[in-house]
């Protein structure tokens, strides 16, 4: 059942993880093009962008399951308690967070036309595609670390 458990895990961090941080990462760029005139391949851009975002929503809500069956694997193997998992975890909630608190409100605000500065739904400037950029650095950094963590998992006694 273990490895079942794990292989269902390490599929779903592959398949739903891995897009999202591809779409997030290019979105910043088509989201530049599309706001940079009204020429038919900044129309195209905008259509690449609004997919893009589409994919990094959809995909956000089938990623519950990489932390459902990484806990669940856990539990089996009876590292529930180990820092290493712990930490992983952690990191797994604050990358969500960044994504669903951060990364798809940006880029919503970027899909949006900007309303004019003077009407009263004008609040503060839109995000900068350069300050989505950063975020998605940061997702996919906190991604990569939980990969480490997951590879190399201090106190192991598999000797790696």
């Amino acid at each position: 059942m273990t490895k079942l458990l794990l292989s269902i895990h390490v599929l779903a961090a592959i398949l739903v993880v891995g897009p999202i941080a591809v779409a997030a990462s290019l979105f910043p760029r088509y989201a530049r093009q599309s706001a940079s005139g009204g020429e038919e391949s900044d129309e195209r851009a905008a259509g690449i962008a609004t997919l893009l975002h589409r994919i990094c929503r959809g995909y956000a809500i089938a990623g519950v399951a990489v932390p459902v069956f990484g806990i669940a694997t856990g539990a089996q193997l009876g590292v529930l308690t180990d820092a290493w998992l712990i930490a992983s975890l952690a990191l797994t909630a604050i990358a969500a967070a960044v994504l669903v608190l951060a990364i798809l409100p940006s880029q919503q605000s970027l899909l949006a036309p900007p309303p004019p500065p003077h009407s009263a739904d004008y609040d503060e400037p839109p995000p900068t595609a350069t300050r989505l950029t950063m975020l998605t650095g940061i997702f996919n950094l906190l991604w990569a670390i939980v990969v480490v963590l997951m590879i190399v998992r201090p106190g192991s006694t598999t000797g790696a």
